[in-house]
């Protein structure tokens, strides 16, 4: 079982406010209309912190980065840049291993701004919400990058990717068809990750259930992995990308800080 949490949410005014004046720098990573990136930045000359967000949606083309800006605007409240990418998905060239190739390419792509705001010695801490999780804790597993993964945060993230159904589009196949495939980006056959990981993920989530986050701890917690899994209540899927829920709080407090926020 994972660790309860609970706290106030804080008001809707404040966050409406930082989304309207919000005005991101925009890039791209890659030729595709699909691979390019935006950069939140804090107030100041910095450097600041990374984070970079990857957005789920089941891997589909309907889906943008644009779920991630509330929470990407939030963090640079607290002092940490975002990188907010987009990637091909299922509808737009997402076929096999087109996703992962721009998950890595934008990752890859930090350095290569040679942003005076950024701060990239220590790494960068990714995060995603559901199929972006599984990206993210992908991503976290890789070992040859242009910027190393120093922490990654799975929210209600799709931890074992044999048991989702649209993976079967993202991989080209199910898992007997396509084995190799599923060993070469499924979280739970890649750990240890080597990173310290949180999981946020909320005992009620009816799309993506508790019990697989559960299963990658254990997994992982068995290989040597320093993992948290905590369960915020309330914590609907859909709470990890709302700036107010305790779901993002927990979440936003152990990017900025790296220190988990008391019970």
């Amino acid at each position: 079982m994972g660790r309860p949490y609970s706290s106030a949410i804080p008001g809707t005014a404040r966050v409406l406010r930082d989304l309207l004046f919000a005005r991101p720098e925009r890039h791209r990573y890659g030729p595709g209309p699909e691979q390019r990136a935006d950069l939140y930045l804090p107030r100041g000359d910095g450097p600041f912190p990374v984070a970079v967000a990857i957005h789920g949606g089941y891997w589909q083309a309907r889906y943008t980065k644009r779920l991630e800006k509330p929470v990407a605007v939030d963090l640079t409240r607290r002092g940490v840049a975002v990188w907010n990418i987009e990637y091909r998905r299922i509808g737009r060239g997402g076929e096999w291993p087109n996703t992962f190739d721009d998950v890595a390419a934008a990752i890859d792509h930090l350095p290569e701004l040679r942003h005076p705001r950024l701060d990239l010695n220590a790494g960068v801490t990714v995060f995603g919400h559901s199929a972006g999780g599984q990206l993210a804790l992908w991503a976290a597993a890789r070992k040859n990058g242009a910027v190393p993964v120093a922490g990654v945060c799975g929210q209600a993230a799709v931890c074992e990717l044999t048991t989702a159904g649209a993976a079967r589009e993202l991989v080209g196949g199910t898992p007997a068809e396509v084995p190799e495939r599923y060993a070469q980006c499924d979280p739970i056959q890649l750990v240890p990750l080597g990173v310290p990981i949180l999981l946020v993920h909320g005992a009620d989530d009816a799309t993506v259930p508790v019990l697989r986050s559960r299963r990658f701890a254990e997994a992982a917690r068995a290989t040597g992995d320093d993992v948290t899994l905590i369960e915020p209540s309330p914590g609907g899927h859909r709470s990890h990308v709302d700036p107010r829920s305790v779901a993002w709080r927990i979440a936003a407090d152990w990017i900025a800080s790296r220190k988990l926020p008391d019970a």
